[in-house]
């Protein structure tokens, strides 16, 4: 998005859950530096042994890291904030849906998490961007 405004009050997070917290906020500030393709198949690869992350582990993953990076916690921070909150549930041994997408009218791109099929804590509709890139759970056998 084009302006970068912060998304919301930041709340305290506990010291016992920054450091994770904190390792997944620094790992997505180098992923995010690197191409789609890249950044999709180290997701993939990641997602591995995950769990499907509910819609409360993927929204507290998601308050995580914006308490703990003003970059995160902006409009314009959403590529990062999302492969952060997909990094941190998977330290927890789950996965939400990775996605980005784009609108047309007018053009803007976004990156944001789902769980099935639900983005987690963002203002627009499931239906306002198209998915050109989502990287979901495994499914379980």
């Amino acid at each position: 998005m084009s302006h970068d405004v912060t998304l919301a009050a930041r709340e305290p997070l506990p010291l016992s859950r920054r450091p994770a917290a904190l390792l997944a906020v620094g790992a997505a500030r180098l992923l995010a530096t690197r191409s789609p393709h890249t950044i999709g198949r180290v997701l993939r690869r990641l997602r591995r042994g995950a769990l499907p992350a509910t819609t409360s582990q993927a929204r507290a993953a998601r308050a995580a890291v914006v308490t703990l990076s003003r970059r995160c916690a902006t409009n314009t921070g959403c590529l990062q904030r999302s492969l952060a909150a997909t990094l941190l549930c998977r330290l927890r041994g789950t996965w939400p849906t990775w996605c980005t997408g784009v609108r047309t009218q007018p053009f803007s791109a976004h990156a944001w998490i789902a769980v099935e099929g639900t983005p987690v804590a963002e203002q627009q509709a499931a239906d306002y961007y198209t998915a050109v890139l989502t990287v979901p759970p495994l499914r379980r056998p």
